[in-house]
Formats: C-alpha cells, structure tokens, sequence
C-alpha cells in the first residue's frame, strides 16, 4: 500500500540520518508537496539535519505528489484550521487515494481516527524495524533517545521495550 510521510517523521528520522527505514515498508513512499515545502522552511531555519530529505529524493526512497481532482481538494479545504499545510494535504490525499498516512502529530493522528484513516508514525517505524531484524531494542532505542535530542521529538514513551513485549498499543 502507498504511503504518505509527514514532516514529524521526515524530521524525526533525518535527524538520526535513518531515512533508510522507511524502505520497510514498501517501495510507494510518497511526500505531498505542502510537506516538501515545510521540509524547505526547516532547511532556511538552520534545521541542517533535513537536508537528509533531498539526498532521500535524490536516491528513490520516495516521491513527491500533491492534491489531484476536486474530491482530493474539497477534503483538503474540510481539513480542521489547526492542522498545518502538510499533515492537512497528506491526510486528504491518504483519504481519497487509500494510503496510509506517517505522522507523530496528535492532531492530524485524532483526525485521521475520525476519518477511519491507516496512519502509523515514528514509533510505528521503529517497532517494524526491530520486528523485521533491522535494529535490536537497544539501537531503537537509542535512535529515540537521539530523536528526542536533535529533532526536538516528543515521543509517548523512553523506550520501546513495553511496546516490543505488547504491553501498550501504539501506532
């Protein structure tokens, strides 16, 4: 299933330069253009880490696409006012096209609920990564800590080892 990647976990993931775990889940990984552009401002900001995004353009890890059709658009305008440019045109396109949606925000997560949407996000990604044999608990581990550190993450949980033994639910 194709699959659209919010700014959070663009960030979250090029600060500890891992964009390479998005691979695990498929080959149709998509950025909508209104996240590209967040991506752009965090890059003008001295965000140094996300130019991690561009050399991930370059390499095919995903592609860029935006709103298409007036059913994708007329969503995109219902999307609630707080939600930002990119989550809100990553869940419309998700919505209309059946995605899946990547995205640490709480609000865009709260919304894609109500909208029956499949979403996941940083920590999702992680957990795939150790159950696929791609990182044991304690590099995941460790990548969260440093996510924390650079990209500012606010993540639910220190450590993913409840969440690797099925003691807590999270997407």
């Amino acid at each position: 299933m194709p699959v659209l990647i919010d700014a959070t976990v663009l960030s979250n993931l090029a600060a500890v330069k891992r964009l390479d775990l998005l691979k695990l889940l498929g080959d149709e990984l998509y950025l909508a253009s209104a996240v590209y552009e967040e991506i752009q401002r965090g890059l003008e900001e001295g965000y140094e880490f996300l130019a991690e995004v561009d050399k991930a353009l370059d390499e095919g890890i995903f592609d860029l696409t935006t709103l298409k059709g007036e059913e994708e658009w007329r969503l995109y305008r219902r999307m609630p006012g707080k939600l930002q440019r990119g989550e809100a045109m990553s869940l419309a396109i998700a919505l209309h096209r059946k995605w899946g949606f990547l995205t640490d925000d709480r609000a865009a997560r709260r919304h894609a609920d109500r909208l029956k949407a499949r979403y996941s996000g940083t920590l999702g990604i992680l957990l795939l990564a150790i159950k696929k044999g791609h990182l044991s608990l304690k590099e995941a581990d460790e990548l969260l800590k440093q996510m924390v550190m650079k990209a500012r993450y606010r993540s639910p949980v220190d450590s993913l080892e409840a969440l690797v033994k099925g003691g807590r639910n999270v997407d």
